[in-house]
């Protein structure tokens, strides 16, 4: 009978050990984790902070706030386009740089994109729909002065079982009436040594 008891108490742990249930651990979003060398968390911060920082100190968007005599501009987020090598959620990128130039007080933001359609909807919607001393009013949106873009490009060299990735983050700010540039930011500070394990046979 022990036998059969110390039997199935290792079979038991044996099933224990290969559960299927995935292990997560919480790490401190602040510490810096590389598991495959490709863009991740850190690289935001890292490049986001940098060109957040050059465009509210750059004296040419200094020069355009004081040609708006005192008004707050208005900047809407355009196109932010990943013509790197790998996957990236340039949106993110995008997203962040809005929260912190916003909240910076300097400049106010506008609706575009899908969120802008889906504004204008609503208030196509209401104009059928709402009491009309509730509907919101057509034709009365605030156009945008300038416009926030940017590009991620990437280059890979190899040799061997070495690589080295780097990454070129750039944004720009553009007059929306006059095509003219009003700031351009670039951040090349990603750059990630990368060396693959020998392959055991």
């Amino acid at each position: 009978m022990k036998k059969y008891i110390w039997v199935f108490g290792i079979v038991v742990l044996l099933l224990a050990s290969c559960s299927s249930a995935p292990r997560v651990g919480r790490v401190d979003t602040a510490a810096q984790h590389d598991l495959s060398g490709l863009w991740n968390d850190t690289d935001v911060r890292i490049v986001c902070d940098a060109l957040i920082a050059d465009a509210l100190r750059s004296p040419r968007v200094d020069q355009a706030l004081r040609a708006m005599g005192g008004r707050t501009p208005r900047v809407i987020v355009g196109d932010f386009r990943n013509e790197s090598s790998e996957h990236i959620d340039t949106g993110i990128i995008a997203i962040t740089m809005e929260a912190a130039i916003f909240n910076s007080g300097r400049m106010d933001f506008v609706a575009g994109g899908d969120l802008r359609e889906a504004l204008r909807a609503e208030r196509d919607d209401q104009q059928s729909h709402a009491r009309e001393s509730t509907a919101a009013t057509l034709a009365n949106e605030s156009g945008a002065d300038f416009m926030l873009t940017g590009t991620v490009r990437s280059i890979v060299d190899r040799a061997d079982r070495r690589s080295v990735r780097t990454y070129f983050v750039n944004a720009e700010m553009t007059n929306i009436e006059t095509n003219e540039r009003v700031w351009m930011g670039t951040n090349s500070e990603i750059r990630k040594v990368i060396v693959q394990p020998r392959h055991r046979l």
